[in-house]
């Protein structure tokens, strides 16, 4: 009972003298008490309500917040009118766009950081690719071959077209790019032939300095170079490219730990996440080099003791080995039989497994290479032939790049090509010369500054088991190889007289007046004009890569017609208006409005529902004769070309199938030819355009 008693707040009574009340004052303070308690709970439950609800909505307001700047930004990249308006006169809405893109664009962004705000590329209607093309096949069509043309292109446009056009603009929804897919499976991986000279691409030294001349050296520095520019890759500090607007850098993602791999049908693409090592090539011998010890990465001058130790190293290759990257440089289909059958367990998967998940190759010619001696200008040839296929079995060609060091200090590049177009490894080869020698450089004696650790452990020599069936595929495909080798005629043009800023100063611009000149060469050559070839790029898009500007038109045609006899003032006309055809192609094909993309994916579309088209079939068997591109430089800001005019390098360049003229820099083209008489063609035709 005494608890019940405590219980109670307060008891009443009734006496004849009235109600007596008692309160208890403890009880009701246990009350207030609990009361108290009671609230502070309800309070706290809304405080932590109030804090999750506030986290949540601003966590929802920040990502609408992102989604809604890349939407804007996504919607002022997709215009292109500031690419068509003249150069100085910039019209108001391209000021506005101009200081929109700037405001949603951010500061200091990362490599990726534009990825997701690029636009898709664009599906033209089938009507506009169809009138570019016959516009475009005009003057390299007779009155009754373009009737005829025309007459398929019209059926095509009525029946089919749209039929094919619909599924691919459905694709062009689902996909980020409907193009760069089907262009790099059936362009590149499903090609059967070799890649060497007909897919590979090269970069070159400087033309007239050496850092140093001591091979181990200039390997040692320009791998520590490679690394340190992967390691920015991989951190994303590399700045984005920016032409105005962002370009895409997708294609940034497989330089590095990359290998093309073989398949009876088609090629395939593998890319590792990282990878510590490179596979190194050096008198018919491989061997693994590590270029990381104890967590970090070796020194320039650590690099070059390894380099020195493999070639120290006097043992032999063993048989088969010697040539091995043979296969590389071959048919596809031979090289991915062998490796199914010779390279598939063992001793030799672990060796080709090691080369294929390096970093990238490494090719230590015994030769010596460069713009020197009695003959410049032979020598020259003599290097970039040798960077473009090398003795067909010293590179690795399926690797993503192989960089070579030759005998006397120089170096250049070769790369694959399926994974990235020229330009990302152009980016990666500059910073990669420019690091060497404005930041790293050498000592007095040539050799690479830093430390060397004791404890290195020495480059490991790969193993191989070669069977004699293996060694004469080997010497088969290397014969394949070395006869297409053979078949490639190659001439460096040097033009010393002037250069683009003398044609800027006449107000047109420079790659215009290029291709109007190698079309001019190219007649007063052959007598005729040819469907020519002129690479753009498209990375104004989301996972865009190139388009096909035609370069032949009907206003450079009537151009060079009447040069040959004309009027002054009449081919000043007509050659400014072909500059400005030449442009205004350009600037559509970078913009989405190319033609040969399109209709390459068209019939990529009929075949897979097994339609054919006679106007496609058509279209995709033409034959480019005269094929052309360029490849921009100084695209990072290490040094000044003004300032060290030295530091200056012909580029790079590639070579195409078979009877074709390539020119970028450089000119190859099938031995049937005579590049000589071309070019013999080509200089004054730079300068009757001059």
């Amino acid at each position: 009972m005494a608890e019940a008693h405590q219980a109670v707040a307060f008891q009443f009574t009734i006496t004849p003298e009235g109600i007596d009340l008692q309160l208890s004052h403890q009880a009701l303070r246990q009350v207030y008490l609990s009361g108290l308690r009671s609230w502070k709970k309800r309070v706290t439950r809304i405080q932590c309500r109030t804090v999750v609800s506030a986290v949540l909505f601003s966590t929802l307001l920040w990502f609408s917040l992102i989604f809604t700047m890349r939407l804007c930004l996504k919607q002022l990249l997709s215009y292109h009118g500031w690419m068509f308006e003249q150069h100085g006169k910039v019209s108001n809405t391209t000021k506005i766009w101009a200081a929109m893109v700037r405001i949603f664009s951010g500061r200091q962004p990362l490599l990726y950081s534009y990825q997701g705000s690029l636009p898709n590329l664009p599906v033209p209607a089938v009507k506009d690719t169809v009138k570019r093309y016959l516009e475009s096949a005009r003057p390299l069509m007779s009155d009754s071959e373009y009737e005829r043309m025309t007459t398929l292109a019209k059926e095509f446009e009525s029946s089919l077209g749209n039929r094919l056009q619909w599924y691919l603009k459905l694709k062009a929804m689902w996909a980020s790019n409907y193009v760069s897919d089907w262009w790099e499976e059936y362009v590149y991986l499903r090609g059967r032939g070799p890649i060497m000279v007909n897919s590979n691409y090269y970069g070159m030294d400087f033309l007239y300095v050496t850092p140093t001349p001591i091979q181990a050296a200039r390997a040692g520095n320009t791998l520590h170079a490679c690394l340190l520019y992967r390691r920015k890759l991989n951190r994303e500090e590399i700045k984005p490219v920016i032409l105005n607007v962002p370009l895409c850098a997708a294609q940034c993602e497989r330089i590095f730990n990359t290998t093309r791999i073989p398949g009876e049908e088609t090629d395939s693409l593998i890319h590792w996440q990282d990878s510590e090592y490179v596979a190194v090539f050096h008198r018919g011998r491989y061997f693994r080099l590590w270029l990381y010890h104890a967590g970090r990465m070796l020194s320039p001058r650590e690099i070059e003791q390894q380099i020195q130790r493999i070639m120290d190293n006097p043992s032999p290759p063993v048989p088969g080995e010697a040539k091995l990257g043979a296969l590389t440089a071959g048919d596809r289909i031979p090289w991915a039989q062998a490796r199914k059958e010779f390279f598939s367990s063992g001793v030799n998967k672990r060796s080709l497994d090691c080369i294929e998940k390096a970093a990238f190759f490494v090719t230590l010619d015994d030769d010596e290479q460069g713009m020197r001696g009695d003959d410049p200008a032979g020598n020259l040839d003599r290097y970039a032939k040798s960077l473009l296929h090398g003795k067909c079995y010293d590179r690795w060609f399926d690797k993503s790049f192989t960089v070579v060091v030759y005998k006397n200090g120089k170096n250049g590049l070769s790369a694959e090509h399926s994974w990235a177009d020229a330009p990302i490894m152009a980016h990666v080869w500059e910073y990669v010369m420019t690091t060497d020698s404005f930041q790293l450089g050498y000592t007095e004696e040539g050799h690479c500054k830093g430390d060397v650790a004791s404890s290195l452990p020495p480059p490991t020599r790969l193993t191989w088991d070669i069977p004699a069936e293996c060694q004469e595929r080997i010497e088969r495909s290397l014969a394949v190889a070395q006869a297409l080798a053979d078949d490639v005629d190659f001439h460096v043009l040097p033009i010393q007289e002037f250069g683009k800023g003398a044609i800027k100063k006449c107000k047109i611009s420079p790659d215009a007046f290029i291709q109007i000149a190698l079309q001019l060469a190219y007649y007063r050559n052959r007598g005729t004009f040819s469907l020519t070839y002129e690479a753009s790029m498209t990375r104004l898009f989301r996972e865009g890569r190139t388009e096909t500007v035609r370069s032949c038109t009907s206003e450079s045609c009537a151009f060079i017609r009447a040069l040959e006899g004309g009027e002054v003032t009449t081919c000043r006309h007509l050659f400014r208006t072909a500059a400005e055809k030449h442009q205004h192609l350009y600037r559509m094909a970078m913009t989405g409005g190319g033609i040969d993309r399109h209709l390459f994916c068209l019939y990529i579309v009929s075949k897979y529902l097994g339609e054919e088209s006679p106007f496609l079939n058509k279209v995709l068997s033409e034959t480019w004769r005269l094929s052309t591109s360029q490849t921009p430089l100084q695209q990072v800001e290490l040094f000044d070309f003004v300032n060290h005019p030295e530091y200056t390098t012909c580029g790079g360049g590639f070579g195409l199938g078979q009877h074709n003229i390539f020119i970028l820099g450089e000119i190859s083209l099938n031995s049937k030819y005579n590049i000589y008489a071309f070019l013999y063609d080509a200089t004054p035709g730079y300068g009757s355009v001059k």
